[in-house]
């Protein structure tokens, strides 16, 4: 009995805190029941089910998707791009429906994965893909890992459900996902809609939990015996009311002045969801007009898509470059004859790799199709065949280094082609920028423009010359007055006492992210002590792989990055896990839980006038407390510095305390001592 309780409990939590974004209960009391139920289930093995919380993520990779047959066709939409054509969609309906008024839900279009769950006795049981309307692909499993799909269903639900929804990977998600494999070398994904489906169809159910993603469901398909209700909105409200998430954001209008008028709204306001719409889908509302329509070929004729404008245009291109990033790797890039997209002028665009430029079979010269995926990165789609003269030249990659000449090495494991030179200068600047910035080391005044100088200079030939810089070499420097010179020689002089994770993360180890550099910080005293170890003792710690293993080991086996270590050391910058009260580096889990900070979670906003923001999470970090980017039910305090954004507004509306630069700077004064705050 008490096994069953715990899981309704839970379950019950989960959806307040995932779904309806208000919890009722603190971490500390979710932990305990979590660890009575693990501790139960541990007890009595034979009584775990599929509905329990502890089954969401952990299901081993599996070889493959079985096929799934969906009980009502998963059909798609067809398509209005103007006004005018919405228009004759809805005189053509009401002319079937001999002149019937009825009302139209207006649901926003999350350019996501279209899905299908299914729950018997109110126990989610399958989930699949749409695959070709008729069959799918089954990812119960992967469905599972995500937190805004119950496991189990609340209140009056009937025997046998099934419902579609839109999964998608929120934009937030998808900005940490390319940051993370950005800092290990990899190439970025194009947009959130694709990688959101690429999550889904992950065999490694922990991969796509590790993605954080999302889900709106839209529809009813099956409901074994009887209708939820009369009306597609009420059914909506019903399966709400089970604990499946919907839209906040849909909404009845009775004419088509309303939709318009709708429809140009979120056309304005689209940029300030978190995550991604492409347009709006209409709805005839009652089921019984519904049923009277039907269908033509695969598409209902009660619904249509409404679409955005379409941020994409055609244009030539002009040129294949290539730049080297700081781990070496070659990166293609398209330069472009200037086109404005979605009202921003591109000129150049991203290519990925070689692979990816002959998949599409681009060749410099042809007419482009151009698009700004998700309205940020812009990105050539396709070629335009018909346009083709046969002047127009295939693309290789160049053989050797385009800056340093250096012959490039591809491996088969990975698409990137890498200049090994880690002396090739364009390493080298990219390399210092990424020292520099505020994730690393955070010198700030040496950005990307005076990084270049310093280097043409030839003042600086490595990363750890930046510690031996003088202000009167920095004023020799064109344009370099006193002041900055100054904030340059204090702040470089600063970041000698980084955090370990940081230097880690500094040093541009290929796959380390920042992450990553906090697993080896916590897990390595020092620097000397990473450079010991050995790939199998590296992944023997949970969390790290044999490329990211044999990538530490290869960076420390390299004499020149051995030297510059040593010279960072011999400069006075911190190699060590800092393991005082106070300190900036990562003690063991006993050291942190004595801190002054410790489970406390801080968000930044605003500008600080005594330290960088930098500064003050490593402050805050040095105290055994954490920082996130984002305000959620989770955090404990809002260090809100001057001209605050967003986040100020999410802490009041969360009920999150807010600390103003003094109250911030009164924290830390009063646990100097060590006190619990």
């Amino acid at each position: 009995y008490r096994l069953e309780q715990l899981k309704k409990e839970i379950n019950y939590h989960n959806h307040r805190y995932y779904v309806l974004d208000n919890p009722v209960t603190g971490d500390g009391e979710y932990d305990q029941l979590m660890r009575e139920l693990k501790g139960l289930e541990e007890q009595y093995p034979e009584l775990v089910t599929m509905d329990s919380p502890t089954q969401r993520v952990g299901s081993s990779p599996v070889a493959g998707f079985a096929q799934v047959e969906h009980p009502v066709p998963m059909l798609s939409l067809a398509n209005a791009f103007s006004f005018e054509e919405l228009q004759a969609w809805h005189r053509r309906v009401k002319n079937l429906l001999d002149g019937a008024e009825f009302r139209m839900m207006c649901e926003l279009k999350i350019d996501g994965l279209a899905v299908s769950l299914s729950y018997e006795n109110g126990i989610m049981v399958q989930g699949s893909t749409r695959g070709d309307g008729f069959r799918g692909e089954d990812v119960t499993q992967n469905l599972r890992t995500v937190k805004t799909i119950p496991l189990a269903l609340m209140g009056d639900y009937p025997m046998s459900l099934e419902v579609r929804g839109e999964v998608y990977m929120p934009l937030e998600s998808f900005k940490k996902l390319n940051e993370e494999r950005q800092a290990r070398g990899e190439p970025l994904f194009v947009n959130p809609r694709n990688s959101g489906a690429g999550s889904i169809r992950q065999l490694d159910p922990r991969a796509t939990a590790s993605r954080n993603l999302d889900i709106f469901i839209y529809g009813v398909g099956h409901t074994g015996n009887g209708t939820l209700a009369d009306n597609h909105s009420d059914a909506l409200q019903r399966v709400g009311e089970m604990g499946l998430k919907v839209s906040p954001h849909n909404v009845l209008c009775d004419s088509m002045e309303e939709v318009e008028d709708l429809y140009r709204s979120w056309l304005e306001r689209r940029h300030q969801l978190p995550y991604q719409i492409d347009g709006m889908v209409v709805k005839v509302d009652p089921y019984q007009y519904q049923d009277q329509l039907g269908y033509v070929g695969r598409e209902p004729r009660w619904a249509i898509a409404y679409k955005f404008p379409a941020a994409q245009a055609v244009t030539q291109l002009l040129d294949i470059g290539v730049n080297v990033g700081r781990t070496g790797s070659l990166n293609p890039y398209a330069v472009l004859e200037p086109v404005s997209v979605g009202g921003a002028m591109v000129k150049l665009a991203t290519l990925h790799n070689e692979e990816d430029i002959h998949r599409k079979d681009l060749r410099v010269g042809d007419w482009v199709v151009v698009e700004r995926a998700g309205e940020v990165i812009p990105q050539v789609v396709a070629p335009v065949e018909d346009r083709r003269t046969g002047e127009e030249q295939i693309f290789r990659m160049p053989e050797t280094c385009p800056v340093c000449g250096t012959q490039v090495v591809k491996t088969e494991s990975e698409a990137m082609h890498r200049c090994p030179n880690i002396a090739c200068p364009a390493q080298f600047f990219e390399l210092l920028k990424h020292f520099v910035s505020k994730g690393a080391m955070d010198i700030d005044g040496l950005g990307e423009q005076w990084c270049r100088i310093v280097i043409d200079a030839g003042l600086v030939k490595d990363a750890a010359d930046l510690y031996f810089l003088t202000k009167d070499q920095l004023l020799g420097l064109d344009r370099m007055g006193d002041k900055l010179a100054t904030k340059i020689i204090d702040n470089i002089q600063a970041s000698k006492h980084r955090s370990l994770a940081r230097v880690f993360f500094a040093l541009g180890i290929l796959h380390i992210g920042s992450e990553m550099a906090e697993l080896l910080a916590q897990t390595h005293r020092s620097i000397e002590q990473l450079s010991r170890a050995s790939t199998e003792d590296l992944t023997n710690i949970a969390g790290i792989g044999p490329k990211i293993a044999s990538s530490v080991v290869a960076y420390f086996s390299v004499d020149l990055n051995l030297e510059v270590i040593a010279k960072l050391r011999e400069a006075g910058v911190e190699l060590e896990r800092a393991e005082t009260k106070g300190g900036l580096g990562f003690g063991s889990q006993e050291e942190q839980e004595e801190q002054p900070l410790s489970g406390l979670s801080f968000v930044l906003t605003g500008t600080l006038n005594s330290m960088s923001r930098s500064a003050a999470e490593a402050q805050i970090k040095g105290y055994g407390g954490s920082t996130s980017s984002n305000v959620t039910r989770k955090t404990d305090y809002l260090v809100a510095g001057a001209e605050p954004g967003s986040k100020l507004a999410a802490a009041n509306r969360l009920g999150t305390q807010v600390l103003g630069e003094e109250e911030f700077l009164s924290l830390l004064a009063e646990n100097e001592g060590g006190a619990k705050s």
